[in-house]
C-alpha cells in the first residue's frame, strides 16, 4: 500500500518543488497539495498542527515529516522507502 501525501504548499516556492520531485522520483504522484498562498485559513491550519510558518510542510500518511530539508534527509538515511511503502498493520 502506497503511503497518503499531504503537503502544504505555496506556487513558486522552489522548496515545494524539490520535495514534489523527490517524491515523484519515488513513484509518488498522488499528492494532496494544499494551497496556503490562495487559503489563509489553510495556512492557520498548517501553522497550529505543525508550530511552522514555512512550506512546504509535508505529511507521510499522518506522520508530519517537515519541509523539503528533512524529506531529503530521511532519503539520505534510508528511511523514506519504507514510510513511502508502509504496509497498514
Amino acid at each position: 500500500m502506497v503511503a497518503r501525501i499531504r503537503m502544504y504548499a505555496t506556487l513558486g516556492c522552489p522548496y515545494c518543488v524539490r520535495a514534489e520531485a523527490l517524491l515523484n522520483r519515488k513513484g509518488v504522484t498522488d499528492i494532496e497539495k494544499i494551497r496556503v498562498d490562495l487559503d489563509p485559513a489553510r495556512r492557520q491550519e498548517m501553522m497550529m498542527i505543525t508550530g511552522r510558518r514555512t512550506v512546504p510542510q509535508i505529511f507521510i500518511d499522518d506522520m508530519h515529516v517537515g519541509g523539503c530539508d528533512e524529506l531529503h534527509a530521511l532519503d539520505q538515511a534510508g528511511k523514506l522507502d519504507p514510510l513511502l511503502n508502509a504496509e497498514a498493520a
